[in-house]
Formats: structure tokens, C-alpha cells, sequence
């Protein structure tokens, strides 16, 4: 298989193999990982994985894995996908690599799948959504221990349809600035598609609530800012007005809390029809702006 426009961004340098993308679907738990991004002295889920990449598939350079989404400390992925260059020839087989990976991976990431990456693909730029889930049991309620790194626990007793109340407020496109840490350069505009929350009324996680959170991208600490606030309404501490007041600032504020990073799994990630990556990648590259009135 020859090489595609999408393995080679750009083109090659002269002297340099021809690469092919490759997709990876990876699961995590995050826990004793600092996030996903590759860290100085810690240890990462990038760095974890580009690491036995290299050793296993025997190359000379390092390798470089772009993600859908770049998971916090302590945040799980059950649904993470990632793109990765390869030399043309360092994978035949995509089930191969899954297995060599399997045996000398440490057993808290597991790539799930590798498979060659179809014209255009990018694993941060072509996603269409992602989704998380929030779990967390609140007073009255008894965790299974084998779940506490799974699940946040709080003192107060959530009103569930307080919450959904709440939740329905944020949707749609708007600036979630006041939920995310701003970075340089980086725009807090996005569309919110789903937040809903439910009881769970069966197995090891019967009685938590999970918050189901579905958008276009996120900004940094939006999912567990945004669960903060849907807790401090649900709990009666603070108003819908006070959610509103805050939502329209568009500005960091305090008075949000951004809820513990174990509590958070990445679950999915979808991604457009083949022949609609490109226009994807280029759509979620450029500037985004809230219309007039919104």
C-alpha cells in the first residue's frame, strides 16, 4: 500500500521513508498516569505508548502520537483514539501490532485496535464529538470500593431533575469561557450537543449518577467545570440564575468548582464519513464565532 496524502503532512524531507497514518484506539486507566501529554520525568499515557512503539516496531526515531482529546491527571479513557506516522513496512498488520503491544504494554493502557488510517484523517482536527461521562455518588448512597477510583463522591444529596434543569440551560453553540482555563491564543467557543445526567439502577455503580457530556471539542476543565456547576445547582447551594449569570459572563469565575479529575472517562470519539475528513480537519481548524444574538 502506497503512502497517502495524510500520512505525510506536508510532504517528506528529502532522504526521508515514506510514512503511513495508522489509527489506535486505546483505553486507559488514568490513575497512575499525569494526563495524557508526554512530561518530563512522569509518566503519561503518550509517553508510555510512544515508547514501547518505538521498541516494538524496532525504529531508529521516535514516534509521535496525536490524540483526540488530551486527557487530565488522573482522567480514564475507555474510548481514546490517536494517529501515529509510521514508516511504510513498520506495520503490516494491525491485529499484530494490537497483540506484540499486549504483551509488554504495562495492563493500564491497552490498545484496542490499529488499523491503517483512511485519506486525511486526523485524530484531533477530524473528530466530529467526543463524549464523556461523569460519574459520582452523592450522600446516602454506598460506593463499591473497587470502583473509588472511578467515582467522586460528594457530601450533598443531587436532585436529579435540578440537575437535567440546569444541564438543558447550557446547551448549543455559545462561549464556555467561564468553565475552561484559558490558553494563549486558544478560543472558549464550542457546541455543548448533549448534558444530561441519570441514576444508575443496577451493578457495582447502582445509585451514582452518570453525566453523560457530548460536544463538538472541549476547552480545558470545561467537562469538570461544568459539572461542578451542575452539582452546586442540584444541591440546592446555588440558582439557575446564578448558573445564567455566570454562563453569560464567558469569563473564568471562581465560584465555579472544577470537580476531581477520577471521576471522568473519555468513552467515544466519532468521526465523519471518509470522504468528509478533510473538510472536518479544516472546519474545527479555523476560528470559531457565537452569531449575533446567541
Amino acid at each position: 500500500m502506497t503512502a497517502t496524502p495524510s500520512a505525510a503532512p506536508g510532504g517528506q524531507p528529502a532522504g526521508q521513508p515514506a510514512l503511513q497514518r495508522w489509527r489506535l484506539d486505546i483505553s486507559y486507566d488514568g490513575t497512575g498516569f499525569s494526563g495524557w501529554a508526554s512530561q518530563p520525568d512522569r509518566r503519561t499515557v503518550q509517553g508510555e505508548l510512544e515508547h514501547w512503539l518505538q521498541q516494538v516496531l524496532r525504529l531508529t526515531s521516535p514516534v509521535s502520537l496525536v490524540c483526540a482529546g488530551r486527557t487530565d491527571a488522573g482522567v480514564h479513557a475507555r474510548g481514546q483514539v490517536a494517529h501515529v506516522d509510521l514508516p511504510i513496512g513498520a506495520v503490516v498488520d494491525g491485529d499484530a501490532l494490537v497483540r506484540r503491544l499486549g504483551r509488554i504494554v504495562p495492563p493500564d493502557v491497552v490498545v484496542r485496535a490499529a488499523s491503517r488510517a483512511p485519506e486525511h484523517f486526523d485524530a484531533r482536527f477530524g473528530a466530529v464529538w467526543r463524549r464523556y461521562s461523569y460519574r459520582l455518588m452523592d450522600a446516602g448512597a454506598g460506593l463499591d470500593p473497587l470502583m473509588r477510583h472511578h467515582v467522586t463522591r460528594i457530601k450533598e444529596p443531587v436532585d436529579l431533575a435540578a440537575l437535567n434543569a440546569a444541564a438543558a440551560t447550557l446547551l448549543g453553540l455559545r462561549d464556555f469561557g467561564a468553565f475552561c482555563r484559558r490558553r494563549l491564543g486558544a478560543t472558549t467557543i464550542r457546541t455543548l450537543l448533549e448534558l444530561s445526567g441519570r441514576r444508575v439502577d443496577s451493578g457495582p455503580l447502582a445509585g451514582s449518577i452518570d453525566v453523560t457530556v457530548r460536544a463538538d471539542a472541549f476547552c480545558h476543565s470545561m467537562v469538570r467545570s461544568l459539572i461542578g456547576a451542575l452539582v452546586a445547582v442540584g444541591s440546592g447551594r446555588r440558582s439557575l440564575h446564578w448558573l445564567a449569570e455566570v454562563t453569560n459572563g464567558a469569563v473564568r469565575d471562581s465560584s465555579v468548582e472544577v470537580m476531581p479529575a477520577h471521576g471522568l472517562t473519555l468513552e467515544e470519539v466519532r468521526y465523519p464519513a471518509d470522504d468528509q475528513l478533510r473538510e472536518r480537519a479544516a472546519q474545527a481548524r479555523s476560528s470559531r464565532e457565537v452569531p449575533a444574538g446567541v
